[in-house]
């Protein structure tokens, strides 16, 4: 039986995704729902037979879709999730899960009321690399952890709107955040600084800090610090996560990952694709039901929104703030 998708949102994620799944074997992209019916049908035209709609619900009322992957701005989620479970849909969402804490807390507990197969976009989790860091940190005593999310300004309005994206923490170095905690270990406590130190100043409408560091203690005792920026010029950036032990230095980014031990020095560079794998788990759960290939779920994710959403609160307060503790926003 040919599984038949439905795609929200018309971005360049859309796109990345709906590719991958129109190249798979008894899987069709049927439908695409977007803020006008024109935008839904431009990027549907890629897909032979899909048909654009200009609304969710006029899809989900004209198509019997076997899932939806929803590839939308953090501050487009709440009532989309909430449709699809009434409606008993599987569904994929990109992270972040929002631009706050309420919005996916909500969500869990639907799915929990009424679960359904779902997986959430974690990508980097379905890296070989991580796998081999993962197997690498066996019977190793992790002492500390730095990452980096460090890049330019997005050019689209709803990210530079603190409202729209929940700021660079929440919506890009959220990965970071969820790679430490798939790696190293849960967070406790987490205390933060961001500033405004060059974009307010050369693009209009910006409300979100464009640098930031966050220090966290972890449930094992080790430390971690990510700090992220988007004051760089187009095409330099930096982004990894380098982990500390008794047995050495454990260096990952997404090209390559560096394990340096006393003497012996080894690289691991893979050319996988993680969006494919994610994709191929997802596709395996809603033929089988099987999800134990699925890497990041909907509560697991829900986690890391936690430990961004705390950063937030922190930058706003100046105070720590303990993970599970923080206000709603």
């Amino acid at each position: 039986m040919t599984l038949q998708i439905g795609i929200v949102g018309t971005g360049w994620f859309s796109k990345v995704h709906g590719d991958i799944l129109a190249s798979l074997d008894g899987v069709r992209v049927a439908a695409v729902a977007g803020t006008t019916a024109a935008k839904a049908q431009a990027l549907a035209d890629r897909y032979p037979g899909a048909i654009g709609f200009g609304s969710l619900m006029d899809m989900l009322d004209s198509q019997k879709l076997d899932a939806v992957y929803l590839c939308i701005p953090p501050m487009a989620h709440g009532a989309i999730e909430a449709e699809l479970i009434e409606r008993r849909i599987p569904f994929f969402v990109e992270k972040p899960l929002a631009a706050d804490l309420d919005t996916p807390q909500a969500i869990l507990a639907r799915l929990e009321q009424k679960p359904l197969v779902h997986a959430v976009g974690y990508h980097f989790r379905y890296k070989d690399s991580i796998r081999k860091l993962k197997e690498s940190l066996e019977g190793q005593t992790i002492g500390m952890a730095l990452g980096a999310w460090m890049g330019d300004m997005p050019l689209v309005a709803w990210w530079r709107s603190q409202g729209g994206s929940g700021g660079q923490f929440v919506e890009q170095t959220t990965h970071i955040v969820d790679l430490l905690r798939y790696t190293v270990g849960e967070v406790r406590e987490v205390y933060a600084a961001y500033g405004n130190r060059v974009v307010q100043e050369r693009y209009e409408n910006v409300t979100v800090p464009d640098v930031g560091t966050v220090t966290m203690k972890l449930q094992s005792g080790a430390v971690a610090t990510i700090s992220n920026t988007c004051i760089l010029p187009g095409g330099v950036s930096e982004v990894g996560l380098q982990i500390y032990t008794d047995a050495g230095i454990l260096a990952w980014s997404p090209e390559r990952l560096e394990i340096n031990l006393p003497g012996i020095k080894t690289a691991y560079a893979g050319q996988d694709n993680p969006y494919l794998a994610e994709t191929e788990a997802f596709i395996h759960a809603l033929r089988t039901g099987d999800s134990s290939r699925i890497l990041s779920d909907y509560a697991d994710a829900v986690q890391t929104q936690r430990v961004t959403c705390a950063a937030l609160e922190s930058a706003r307060t100046g105070q720590p703030v303990r993970v599970g503790e923080t206000p709603s926003f």
